[in-house]
Parts: structure tokens; C-alpha cells; sequence
């Protein structure tokens, strides 16, 4: 922003942001809905300096307003944004680019500077003349080639010869028959054993005498 020039100021609010302006000056203000060469009205003047007389805000303001148009529109410096936060594993990296716009303060309260009353104002473009289209020029006709002569027939190959019969393979011889296992000889009986003789009798207990 540069700083005001001549006696004539204000202080103007664009996008939430104070600007102090003269007629002629260039700012960047934050992206306005308006196409470059376009003019728009700031209409929240807070201060004007004329000379020596100043008016801020109440009713000595109502009506003033400030002019300007619009140049172009840019794009502000990267911002880098990082989060980090130790043993927590937060890595966060973010980056932004503000959209703003230049624009010419064209006038204050009505008057404009020196530099602005003599600037032109600018010509509309004008539009590229409509050329004709080119008439399509008309191709002379291919002439036609000439037929191709036919090919001719190749020679039949050669009928192959048929391969001889293979020889019959003869009969394998059958194996001797092998000699049957004598028997195995049965074993003894194992002789019986002798029976447990009886176990005695055991005697009676005597009977218990009878108490009186």
C-alpha cells in the first residue's frame, strides 16, 4: 500500500481491513466479486482529511464514499502451517495462499487527484473483425490405377512318401515259478498245570458267656 499523496484522504474499511487512501493509489485488498477494469463503491469511510479540515465518523460522513476499479486479481505468499506435538505421533503440515485484488482509487468523497482527472478513460476493446472463411478448393480427380496383373498358380508340392511299419516287438519269456516254503514243524502242547489244593476250613469262635 502506498502511503497518501496530496492534502485529500480517507480511511476506508474493504473485507474487514482499514485502508488509508488518496486518489491514485494501488492496494491489495482481500478477492472482490467484480471482473478486472471494473468500478466499485466503498461506501464505509470511517475518516477524510481535506487540508486542514477532518471529519470523522457521525453525520459528517453520511454520503461520502470512495471510488475504485479493479486491476486484477493475484494470489498472496504460501503459508506454511505446522502441528507437532512430541511423542504423540502428530505431524500435521498445511498451506495456504490468500486470494486478493488490486485496485486504483479513482476518487474521495466526490473529487478526484490530479493523476486520475488526467488519465483517459479506457477505451472498450474492440472486437477482432470476422474474417470469411477460405472457399474449399476442389481436388482434381485421382486417377484410377491400373488393375494389377493376376497372380499366377504356384506349383503343387511333392506327395510325401509314406513311412515303413515299425517291427511287432516280440513276446517276453514268463518267469520260473518259485519253489513253495516248507511247512514249519508244530509246536508241543504245554502240559497242564496241577490243580491248588483247598485252603482249611476256619474254626468257629466261641460264643461269648452271657452277663448276669
Amino acid at each position: 500500500m502506498s502511503s497518501p499523496s496530496g492534502s485529500l484522504s480517507a480511511v476506508v474499511v474493504c473485507g474487514g481491513k482499514q485502508y488509508r487512501v488518496s486518489p491514485g493509489d494501488h492496494i491489495l485488498v482481500d478477492r472482490v466479486a467484480a471482473a478486472p477494469g471494473a468500478e466499485l463503491t466503498l461506501e464505509r469511510v470511517l475518516m477524510l482529511a481535506d487540508g486542514d479540515a477532518l471529519k470523522v465518523l457521525g453525520k459528517d460522513l453520511e454520503g461520502v464514499v470512495v471510488g475504485a476499479r479493479v486491476i486484477r486479481h493475484q494470489r498472496g505468499p504460501k503459508i506454511d502451517v505446522l502441528r507437532y506435538k512430541s511423542k504423540k505421533r502428530v505431524r500435521v503440515h498445511r498451506g495456504a495462499r490468500a486470494d486478493l485484488s488490486a485496485i486504483e482509487i479513482l476518487s474521495v468523497a466526490g473529487k478526484r487527484g490530479e493523476a486520475a482527472a488526467a488519465r483517459p478513460a479506457a477505451k472498450p476493446a474492440r472486437a477482432a473483425p470476422k474474417r470469411p472463411a477460405p472457399a474449399a478448393k476442389a481436388r482434381p480427380a485421382a486417377a484410377s490405377p491400373a488393375a494389377k496383373p493376376a497372380r499366377t498358380a504356384k506349383p503343387a508340392k511333392p506327395a510325401r512318401t509314406a513311412k515303413p511299419a515299425r517291427t511287432a516287438k516280440p513276446a517276453r519269456t514268463a518267469k520260473p515259478a518259485k519253489p513253495a516254503k516248507p511247512a514249519k514243524p508244530a509246536k508241543p502242547a504245554k502240559p497242564a498245570k496241577p490243580a491248588k489244593p483247598a485252603k482249611p476250613a476256619k474254626p468257629a469262635k466261641p460264643a461269648k458267656p452271657a452277663v448276669g
